[in-house]
């Protein structure tokens, strides 16, 4: 068993599992002598719900990467040549396609209902590994929902709309006489501009990472405490029930004890009353003597 068996393991549960199978793979690697294995297991984080969403449709489906990575390629291509009509052709294949994938993932996961902001999350991981390549390769592990920037191999998302008209018209169509530009000189940001922009890029940056992490971390620490709280529930009934059988017993003996001392009673008065005949035959016996 390898931390990167432990770590698909642990993706293909339930959020609620999540925790504490980690505690439980972390600590068997760690008895196994692999301290940097139990590390990796212990560091991974709890996914939210639109990653468990799409982690478990590429579990449940075999051919979902298959088509994301196929529908990738293709979309590439196109975008690399420019090709107007195919691109837009693609972009409607990529909607039909995310559409149909988020639906396999949502009844994987058993949720019939999901939420806007859930179901915006999950489709944008999709679009984003359609995008990406690093991205495409983390399905069925991912921990958070994923978003495309807009930047990288293919371009703008408008590049569809961008196409030359030469490529619109066919290469035998003459192309229009172009106007002569016109120069327009407009300033430069200077250097102290720049470098106050990437300053605050920087800072923003970090800002945004901090608090995913804090986000991550307080997800986590909600899991935890639910867990948590459904194991003292658990007890609490437990003991509930161990309480009421209990009190039935106890009323029981109460029941059986009135009943000894009334039946104690009653032989008490049975034996004072043998008494009183027992001295009364004695008298009469006397009496006849």
């Amino acid at each position: 068993m390898t931390a990167e068996d432990d770590i698909d393991q642990l993706y293909g549960v339930r959020p609620e599992d999540f925790t504490a199978l980690r505690t439980q793979l972390a600590a068997a690697a760690k008895k196994r002598g692999d301290a940097d294995e139990a590390k990796q297991v212990a560091a991974a984080r709890r996914p939210t719900t639109a990653a468990w969403v799409v982690n478990a449709l590429v579990r449940s489906d075999d051919s979902a990467r298959v088509r994301l990575a196929d529908l990738s390629e293709r979309l590439r291509a196109a975008h690399a040549s420019m090709d107007g009509a195919r691109i837009r052709e693609l972009s409607a294949a990529q909607r039909k396609l995310i559409d149909e994938l988020v639906r396999t993932g949502f009844n994987a996961t058993g949720l019939t209902e999901p939420s806007a902001a859930l179901r915006e999350d999950v489709m944008g991981t999709l679009q984003a590994a359609i995008a990406d390549p690093e991205i495409a390769a983390r399905l069925g592990t991912l921990a958070k929902a994923e978003r495309w920037s807009g930047f990288g191999e293919f371009g703008a998302t408008s590049a569809a709309g961008s196409v030359s008209p030469v490529a619109e018209r066919g290469t035998d169509a003459p192309a229009p006489k172009a106007r002569e530009p016109q120069p327009v000189v407009t300033p430069g940001p200077t250097a102290s501009e720049v470098r106050a922009t990437r300053k605050r890029s920087t800072a923003a940056a970090a800002a945004v990472e901090a608090a995913q992490a804090a986000r991550a971390d307080a997800v986590e620490a909600v899991g935890d405490q639910l867990a948590k709280l459904k194991s003292a529930r658990r007890r609490y009934e437990k003991l509930l029930e161990s309480l009421h059988a209990a009190e039935r017993e106890l009323n029981a003996a109460d029941t059986e004890h009135g009943e000894a001392e009334t039946s104690a009673r009653q032989a008490a008065d049975d034996l004072a009353a043998a008494k009183t005949e027992l001295a009364e035959a004695d008298s009469a016996l006397a009496d006849l003597g």
